[in-house]
């Protein structure tokens, strides 16, 4: 299916050749004049990209994003501006823009970007939703020894073979999906279907469709019969990853199921019924959602029939080798090198990290230090600069300032000078590479 491009530009004859343009390309573009217009096509038709001016009649394409980002998650915002200019440049990645370039100067970049923009779409979207491969996934491959992992394991456990919904609680990157599906591989359905979905993936609507599917001819362009991925998991799981973000009206037509085991596809006048155990997670706390009147009480208890803790990282520093390790270990397994080890300083410097990404982030420092290092040890030094200088005293602010110059230019080096995977792999923002680069006088390598 062709890409959806929106143009939002008040220049009638700049719009229309843009329009024209990316038409050839084969995507599908759709036009707006004012950013009042732009949501009005939003809230109607699911767009991947939108192409966007920065001076609007009705407001600034810069404040636009962050709203953008928000209310559609899924869709990717490329910045259009007549004058280049910096601290937009920065704030407008800041908010979520994809990219920000200069019109004329810039042009012959704006379809590389519409596709790389496009594929990033699709990409979120498929790692949003899917049935997942759980061969060893049961409880066996969760790392964990402490005190807080060991009592969730042991909740779980008991809970697996059971029917009952279970709601998982923690912060981003605790591993809920991953307990989700060892309580899956431990249930009477383990020969059924798993099927994960991030509710904050996607928009109203689209997550309405994802979850219940349509008849054909109910929509312009729903040319035969979709099930719903609701109906994909009968007699199987589904997990609803970050449920408090769902939408209230979908809310409701998931209590339905949760009551009846039956829902109404879109365009459908009978019911369709499904047996499914749901598993939900939240980093939010739902409570304070109900009384704030974002997420009705009556789901809540339905969803909550056996609730899980999963601590954050900073709460169990006892497995950090062991994730560390382990993470390492798939990283060569992957890459058919031999398996890196743990420099003592690195794991201390490991074990003193907050870890705000939990366990999602050191998995990403972990692959960014084995890309890194030349030789089979992980130093401090591989590690991302936060993590360095995290606990070293600010008189050595000198000689720390050139560990970090140092440190990304060899990433820069190794990325062939993409800044964007640059900043990937140094664990920082786009905007913060941005200044760094031009703080200490980097150059692009040739």
């Amino acid at each position: 299916m062709s890409a959806r491009i929106l143009i939002i530009d008040d220049e009638e004859a700049l719009r229309k050749l843009l329009s024209r343009i990316i038409g050839l390309e084969g995507f599908v573009v759709k036009e707006a004049a004012s950013l009042d217009a732009a949501l009005t096509i939003l809230h109607r038709n699911e767009i991947d990209v939108v192409l966007c001016d920065v001076k609007l009649p009705d407001g600034s394409g810069v404040a636009f994003v962050k709203e953008l980002k928000k209310r559609f998650p899924q869709a990717e915002c490329i910045l259009l501006t007549a004058y280049g200019n910096i601290s937009d440049g920065v704030l407008a990645i800041k908010n979520g823009a994809f990219d920000y370039i200069t019109k004329g100067n810039d042009n012959d970049r704006i379809i590389p970007l519409l596709h790389q923009a496009a594929d990033r779409v699709a990409e979120n979207r498929k790692a949003a939703v899917g049935i997942k491969d759980l061969s060893n996934k049961g409880f066996d491959a969760i790392i964990g020894k402490g005190p807080q992992v060991t009592m969730a394991l042991s909740l779980a456990r008991k809970i697996a073979p059971t029917d009952v919904n279970v709601l998982l609680l923690g912060e981003t990157g605790t591993g809920k999906e991953v307990f989700a599906g060892a309580i899956h591989s431990g249930s009477k359905r383990a020969d059924k279907p798993f099927i994960a979905i991030n509710c904050s993936a996607f928009s109203r609507d689209l997550l309405e469709g994802e979850l219940f599917g349509h008849k054909a001819g109910a929509y312009t362009g729903a040319v035969k019969d979709k099930k719903g991925i609701i109906q994909l998991a009968d007699k199987g799981t589904l997990f609803l990853d970050e449920i408090g973000e769902m939408d209230a009206g979908l809310q409701a037509k998931l209590l339905r199921v949760l009551e009846n085991g039956e829902f109404i596809r879109l365009g459908d006048e009978k019911p369709t019924r499904v047996d499914v155990r749901f598993i939900a997670a939240t980093n939010r706390n739902l409570e304070k959602e109900i009384a704030e009147g974002h997420f009705r009480e009556d789901l809540f208890y339905r969803l909550n029939g056996f609730s899980i803790s999963l601590p954050p990282l900073r709460d169990r520093t006892e497995d950090i080798a062991a994730l560390a390790g382990y993470f390492l270990q798939r990283y060569a397994q992957k890459e058919q090198q031999p398996v890196k080890q743990l420099h003592p300083d690195t794991l201390h410097l490991l074990k003193q990290n907050k870890w705000k990404g939990n366990i999602r982030e050191l998995k990403n420092v972990m692959e960014r230090a084995a890309i890194l290092t030349d030789g089979n040890e992980i130093l401090p030094s591989h590690l991302p600069y936060e993590i360095q200088v995290a606990n070293t005293d600010q008189s050595n602010n000198l000689s720390l300032a050139g560990v970090e110059k140092k440190h990304i230019s060899k990433v820069l080096q190794y990325t062939g000078g993409n800044k964007t995977r640059t900043a990937e792999l140094l664990g920082i923002g786009l905007t913060t590479l941005y200044r760094k680069m031009e703080e200490y006088q980097l150059v692009i390598p040739k």
